[in-house]
């Protein structure tokens, strides 16, 4: 029984959203199970997939939270 989790940012993936959205996490699940289908030979029925959202301020890049290191490096492209 496979067991994947997902983790992404809760930003959105279009102007004006702040998460992904049910269709989004649907393709996700779908498209997880059937590649463990058919790389692992595991059943879809078997498969579970977790998908957790992760707040911007809960994450850094570069030793930085994320927006003030995208704020950093859209100053150096500047």
């Amino acid at each position: 029984m496979p067991i994947v989790t997902i983790q992404v940012t809760r930003e959105g993936t279009a102007p004006g959203t702040t998460s992904v959205t049910a269709a989004e996490k649907a393709a996700l699940i779908k498209g997880t199970s059937e590649l463990l289908r058919d790389v692992l030979g595991k059943p879809l029925e078997a498969t579970f997939v977790v998908i957790e959202e992760v707040d911007v301020e809960n994450w850094g890049w570069g030793g930085l939270p994320v927006l003030d290191y995208r704020k950093a490096r859209a100053a150096r492209s500047s």
